[in-house]
């Protein structure tokens, strides 16, 4: 309450003439993270000026109503960020939370604005914008130089054409994302591959997007992190991927209806799969325990992995992952984390593969919660590093949206901010041969 309040105060201070305005009570904070319940031109113009060494500005709304004029972003509004001109980081998002709105009195005038006073950004993230075309994107694209990371979600008129001629600019962008960005295409993504650095690409529900961009991004011998969600991928554009050059370490295929067991096999023959440690095949119809065996008989040493909702799912797929031995390791010993909420076949047999010695690394469950509770209790008792999800919470830390350096912050750093609030505080041995004889050499 104490930073809202010296917040308001500042903002307050703003609305004075230039001679009245106090020193700012944060001269050197950098970094400011606000979650508001509107972004408005009033919020952008008194954060720059009373700010002076802002460089990373995270705001994010979610309204509940749709905003009026006065309580809203504008094309005014976009002009006044980054006064000082040192701004390396801007976000701005409106959450869908509560309702589908947008920034829709922002079109592709106020994203010039923006970049003509943004030269400098290294990192963009936007979200929200859906009266801005092609040409206030590639404005961002072509005057950003320093660009590296590029976030673009719910961009309901971006097209391939973005992407048209990036191979004739100086970018080097290493973390893309595009989420939700409907008319994107396999051509667009197949421009964009240009990019040789990319590291971090989020495809998740562009659903246009098909095999032949992942023949193209299979090429990207630094992309270790894809987002596929919900995409019109097939068995044969994993092929792609499994057979190319990318050292993935993480891959997401939630959703992507065309899928079959097939899938897996696609994947991990090829020369990529092996290097996979988090992997993502939830809300699959026509995956099976057929596809978890193959999986498992790759011995691949898979730390997370997720696959809720999969009506095929069965208790089979448990006991292969739990017999699951990697380089002579103890039984599942690799999994850190495992997702099988409201898969259709599991039964409370596949609870009991969950006991010690089984999974001994585990500490992340999704499950469904009326399985049979009193199992899952006691499993959750005589396993106390075991984090046992049972309502169909996501698993983990916010993997897929705060890793891999969208947000990157030094640990050993505190901002002024932050310590202006510390400062202000008071001082069955039989069961697994078995598996292990089913599941072969």
């Amino acid at each position: 309450m104490s930073m809202l309040t010296a917040l308001l105060f500042l903002a307050m201070e703003s609305r004075h003439p230039s001679h009245a305005v106090k020193r700012s009570m944060f001269p050197n904070l950098q970094k400011l993270c606000l979650s508001v319940d509107y972004i408005t031109d009033h919020l952008v113009n008194s954060l720059s000026r009373g700010l002076p060494s802002l460089s990373h500005l995270d705001l994010q709304d979610a309204p509940i109503v749709e905003p009026i004029q006065s309580s809203d972003l504008t094309n005014s509004g976009l002009q006044l960020i980054n006064q000082r001109g040192l701004l390396k980081h801007i976000s701005l998002i409106r959450s869908q939370e509560f309702l589908f709105t947008y920034f829709r009195r922002v079109n592709d005038l106020g994203i010039l604005f923006m970049s003509e006073v943004c030269a400098t950004l290294e990192c963009i993230s936007l979200g929200g914008f859906c009266r801005v075309t092609d040409t206030g994107f590639r404005a961002i694209i072509h005057s950003c130089s320093n660009l590296r990371k590029l976030r673009i979600s719910h961009g309901s008129q971006l097209t391939d054409l973005v992407f048209h001629d990036i191979s004739a600019t100086s970018l080097s962008l290493t973390h893309v994302s595009l989420r939700w960005c409907n008319l994107l295409t396999s051509s667009g993504i197949a421009k964009l591959s240009f990019n040789t650095d990319l590291t971090v690409l989020d495809l998740r529900d562009c659903r246009n997007l098909g095999d032949e961009a992942l023949e193209a991004l299979s090429y990207l011998h630094k992309l270790h992190t894809l987002l596929l969600d919900g995409t019109d991928i097939s068995n044969r554009g994993l092929s792609f991927l499994g057979q190319g050059r990318c050292p993935l370490v993480s891959l997401s295929l939630r959703g992507c209806k065309r899928l079959t067991d097939d899938c897996i096999p696609a994947l991990f023959d090829g020369s990529i799969g092996h290097g996979i440690q988090i992997l993502d095949l939830s809300r699959i119809p026509d995956l099976s325990d057929n596809g978890i065996l193959s999986l498992a008989k790759t011995r691949v040493p898979i730390v997370e992995l997720r696959m809720r909702e999969c009506p095929k799912i069965g208790d089979s797929s448990v006991m292969a992952l739990a017999s699951m031995q990697v380089e002579g390791g103890s039984f599942g010993s690799s999994m850190h984390l495992l997702d099988i909420y409201d898969s259709g076949g599991i039964t409370p047999l596949a609870i009991r593969w969950f006991k010690k010695p089984y999974f001994p690394r585990l500490r992340w469950l999704g499950v469904t919660g009326c399985l049979n509770r009193d199992l899952v209790d006691s499993l959750a008792r005589s396993r106390p590093f075991l984090q046992v999800a049972c309502r169909g919470e996501e698993l983990g830390m916010g993997y897929w949206d705060s890793s891999f350096g969208w947000y990157h912050h030094e640990e050993d750093e505190l901002d002024e901010l932050e310590q202006w609030l510390l400062d202000g505080e008071d001082v069955s041995d039989g069961e697994g041969d078995i598996m292990m004889e089913w599941l072969g050499n």
